[in-house]
């Protein structure tokens, strides 16, 4: 099965582009973004496999575009994409039609010709990521369809929620289809439902059928594991000119300080890095008082160094600092753009600098995050990438932070390469390795966060296969524990598939056998 149909990844990167348009975004740039996004879900690990194959093909690109794209799309898994970010940030109102779009892209890449049960677990954490940070309540992305109550909170995707009975799928193919149906139809749930309806509102008509699906209701049956029932619900009567236009739901309150704080908090493990955290803010908020009281004070920079290994929540706290920093009146907006290498230096000299100009223009307001920034250190390139950086930085000084962010050691070999970075960046936070009941704490949190729970079984096999990991600076921390997730949930899915009326329990609960390594399964043969 290709997905070049109606419908298919094409159509729906496509459609990403498009719907980036209408919100003002670039083109290239939102493209790009899809690409990342579906070479990131469908990348596996499985010997063998030629997924990225068949994404070369379905997209006219080459497979070293795959392996290229693919780590940037990973990010999405946890977080909202740069784009998404931004428009956020801005208070734009095509923020949601934005992450409806990136969900379409993430769940039509698990219909290419290669795709695995992991692909499936990868896709629902990476919609999941995209709704939460567009505003959907986590209770409306796996919300009954309109006229039926939900049983219980459901995730976004796959094994979400009961299904009504019918012939089954006639292939494993058609059982994908029929899940990702299921997740498109949530997902337009859950964004409708940013919009609280007005006393009097009519019932909200079904959801569209989104691009490549058949119009009437969709085949499901025991094959299909996450397939909503589709009852026919009364439609609102047309809106006609003389009606006034339905309310938009007001933004959410931004954050204070101590809110934030307390997010912080909250995480598992890194209790030196809120100490830490802690210690700046009231630096800051201290300089802050001096200053309205028309004392002399330190100048203080903002910019920060954060060093440890991979997963050990670099990323969630320089998102968290950004909101600290916008609470504290230092930032006009607060968000996140996080980019590698990649992401500044182009391939001729003369355009680095244009381009890691144009990627500090989209954090401006915000904290760009520049990861593995030593890997700039070296060549010609590079170095103009530093160099630009640090005008910039001087230039947007009162309204920019970055923080760079790898292993420690080559982190401090990159700050001494440039005399301005070493005037920028002099504070240093460590992230520690998380303990296997740190790592336990995480991967619970990230299963409740997408509406499942781990039997005790399960969460005993999770602590034995931390037992007989290496660890060392390869380890992915919280990252490990994700992917651990990620797959199981695909192969929770995989599992149930042939249930035809499986209880809110199941498909809630990820068992042993889920978290048990198997040779991929092909959805799509």
């Amino acid at each position: 099965m290709s997905g070049s149909g109606p419908g298919g990844l094409r159509a729906s990167i496509d459609a990403l582009v498009e719907a980036g348009r209408a919100a003002g975004l670039d083109a290239e740039r939102v493209r790009d973004e899809g690409l990342a996004l579906s070479a990131a879900v469908l990348q596996t690990s499985r010997p063998g496999s030629t997924v990225h194959t068949s994404w070369a093909t379905e997209l006219g690109r080459s497979g070293s575009e795959f392996f290229e794209h693919a780590p940037r799309g990973r990010r999405f898994a946890s977080s909202p994409s740069t784009l998404l970010t931004g428009l956020l940030a801005d208070g734009s109102p095509h923020a949601a039609a934005y992450a409806s779009a990136l969900v379409e892209v993430a769940t039509a890449a698990c219909t290419l010709p290669g795709a695995d049960s992991g692909a499936v677990g990868r896709a629902t954490t990476s919609a999941g990521a995209q709704l939460a940070a567009a505003g959907a309540p986590g209770s409306a992305v796996g919300a009954a369809p309109p006229g039926r109550m939900p049983d219980a909170p459901t995730p976004p995707g796959v094994a979400g929620s009961p299904r009504a009975s019918a012939s089954p799928p006639s292939s494993s193919s058609d059982s994908v289809r029929e899940q990702l149906r299921a997740l498109e139809a949530a997902t337009l749930q859950a964004l409708r439902g940013l919009r609280p309806p007005s006393v009097g509102d009519a019932p909200h008509p079904a959801p569209p059928t989104p691009p490549g699906i058949p119009a009437g209701p969709p085949p499901s049956g025991p094959g299909a594991p996450g397939i909503p029932e589709q009852p026919s619900a009364p439609r609102a009567a047309p809106t006609t000119p003389s009606e006034p236009a339905e309310p938009v739901a007001p933004p959410e309150p931004e954050k204070s300080v101590d809110e934030l704080l307390a997010e912080l908090d909250a995480l598992v493990g890194l209790a030196r890095v809120k100490r830490e955290v802690h210690r700046q803010v009231a630096l800051l908020q201290m300089e802050a008082k001096r200053e309205k009281a028309g004392l002399r004070s330190a100048t203080l920079t903002r910019h920060l160094v954060f060093t440890g290994n991979p997963g050990t929540g670099k990323t969630t706290v320089a998102r968290l600092v950004g909101g600290i920093y916008r609470a504290l009146g230092l930032l006009s907006k607060g968000q996140l753009v996080e980019v590698d290498r990649s992401e500044l230096v182009a391939g001729y000299l003369g355009q680095t600098a244009t381009k890691t100009s144009e990627v500090v223009g989209s954090a401006l307001g915000g904290v760009l995050f520049i990861d593995e920034a030593y890997a700039l250190n070296g060549d010609q390139y590079g170095k103009e990438a530093i160099d630009t950086l640090v005008k910039e930085m001087e230039d947007h000084r009162a309204d920019l932070v970055v923080i760079v962010a790898g292993y420690p050691e080559p982190m401090s070999e990159f700050i001494r390469t440039n005399p301005g970075l070493q005037s920028r960046f002099n504070t240093v936070i460590e992230f520690e390795d998380y303990t296997d009941d740190e790592l336990v704490g995480i991967i619970e949190d990230l299963s409740a966060k997408n509406d499942y729970d781990l039997s005790e079984g399960a969460i005993t096999r999770f602590r034995e296969i931390l037992a007989a990991t290496p660890r060392g600076e390869s380890f992915g921390n919280g990252r490990f524990a994700r992917n651990t997730l990620e797959g199981a949930i695909g192969r929770h899915a995989w599992r149930l598939r042939e249930e035809d009326d499986p209880s809110v329990e199941q498909l809630r609960t990820i068992e042993v056998e889920d978290l048990d390594e198997r040779e991929g399964v092909d959805l799509t043969v």
